[in-house]
């Protein structure tokens, strides 16, 4: 039974990839430029916030679920716009740039469409929280990016942006949403002092030749 189980699932991931080859292959082949796709992402998101700000007592469950299966959708293209550009030879240095940016405000905008659906039920509380999780979530990206200026790589930490979506679009869907806010600022807050340390750390090997005997 457990072989059966593990040959449909398997067979089941082998179909999903054998799909999504072929929808990146049919994306390739329109020479669509892959920071459309991801400008697109960025779109999808921004519904969700809409919906996220436009929900209130009597709605909130129903579009916080909506929100969720947006965010879930919104998914499709951060999934296909790096292979997309792999497959037609778009890859650039400024692709990678531009997607890093769009993600920051794909980000942003879920916090900000918390904020605003708190903001209008007068929940201050819940409105610090939302900032404090929009602000830790962005702390993560900067702490790496900042890091790796300055020592080639920096991965440490579970925080990152998947995480921060899986988060999202569970609070969203179960609607429980604010424990779900209390994770990502808990944990981002987390992360982030985990890559301070760590390039502080390696910062210090890399000064100490440097220093005079």
């Amino acid at each position: 039974m457990k072989g059966r189980y593990l040959s449909w699932t398997s067979g089941f991931g082998r179909a999903c990839g054998v799909l999504l080859d072929a929808i990146v292959g049919l994306l390739a082949l329109s020479r669509i430029n892959p920071n459309v796709l991801t400008l697109m992402g960025l779109v999808v998101n921004t519904y969700a916030a809409f919906l996220f700000g436009y929900a209130n007592g009597d709605n909130q469950r129903r579009m916080f679920f909506y929100a969720g299966l947006v965010i879930i959708g919104s998914g499709f293209f951060d999934l296909v716009d790096g292979r997309v550009a792999r497959a037609s030879n778009q890859v650039t240095r400024f692709g990678g740039f531009f997607d890093s940016i769009v993600d920051r405000y794909s980000d942003a905008s879920l916090f900000l469409g918390l904020l605003v659906f708190y903001g209008r039920g007068n929940r201050f509380f819940y409105v610090v929280l939302a900032a404090l999780a929009m602000i830790s979530a962005i702390m993560v990206s900067y702490a790496r990016a900042r890091a790796e200026s300055l020592i080639g790589t920096c991965r440490v930490g579970f925080m990152e942006r998947p995480e921060r979506l899986v988060l999202l679009i569970i609070g969203a869907l179960f609607n429980v949403m604010a424990p779900a806010l209390w994770v990502i600022a808990v944990l981002s807050t987390i992360t982030v002092i985990h890559r301070v340390i760590y390039t502080w750390q390696r910062t210090t090997e890399m000064d100490a030749p440097a220093r005079p005997a």
